[in-house]
Parts: structure tokens; sequence; C-alpha cells
């Protein structure tokens, strides 16, 4: 379902910043999830970052100290502050929440059909 609202995308050269913002983000008991995807041309769309509502933060690997998530429970609003950018970086990115848990290990789910609303898609460009 595409109900939320991106913005913060746009360009930026490698080691530039880019924040993104998702509204209304929000979560309930049985879909705590909230996560960051990204889908560059001919790609698969892959996991960026998730959290469950405000705490306990996971990142992919290649973005893990150079990405930020984070939720606002005030404003309703999921972010996304990206640091240090590389050109492979650049993809469209999507918010997603109302997200489920996997029911073996009590984590946030990273399988995209498990999560209940979507934004839609705000491009990423980073130049080298």
């Amino acid at each position: 379902q595409v109900r939320l609202v991106e913005s913060g995308g746009g360009s930026a050269q490698a080691g530039g910043s880019l924040m993104l913002s998702c509204a209304p983000a929000e979560y309930t008991d049985s879909r705590p999830c909230m996560a960051w995807f990204r889908q560059a041309p001919g790609k698969e769309r892959e996991w960026v970052a998730n959290i469950e509502r405000d705490d306990s933060p996971t990142y992919r690997d290649t973005v893990k100290g150079r990405f930020t998530i984070s939720h606002n429970y005030a404003e309703n609003t999921l972010y996304l502050q990206m640091n240090s950018l590389r050109p492979d970086d650049t993809a469209l990115y999507y918010c997603a929440a109302e997200g489920r848990k996997n029911a073996f290990t009590q984590r946030c789910t990273l399988r995209p059909s498990e999560y209940k609303s979507w934004g839609q898609g705000t491009q990423v460009t980073v130049s080298s």
C-alpha cells in the first residue's frame, strides 16, 4: 500500500550528505517495524536499515557507520540520515512501515512483503 510521503531525495557528490524523511510512519504492537529499502535500475530491491518502534536500529553492512535510521514519535516521521555518500548508494529509496517481526527470531523482518505501508520512492543520485 503506497500511502507514505517521502522527501529529501536529490543529488549529492561523493562524501556528501542527504536526509530522507517519511510520514506518516506509524507502528503498532503487532506491526512494530519500520525500514528503508532501495532499488537501483536493473537490480533487486534491497534492505538498507530498520528500526523497531523507536529503538534497536539495524543496518546493512555497506551503510553501517554512514547511515542513521530514526523515528520521531511526536512528529510521526521516519528519517534516514545519509553521510559519506558513495556512488553505489545511488538508487530509488523507499520507506516502509507497519512491518512484522520474524516469528522465530523476534526481530524485524528484512522481507519487503512483510511491510504493509510504503512510500512512492525518492531518487538519490551520488556522483563521483
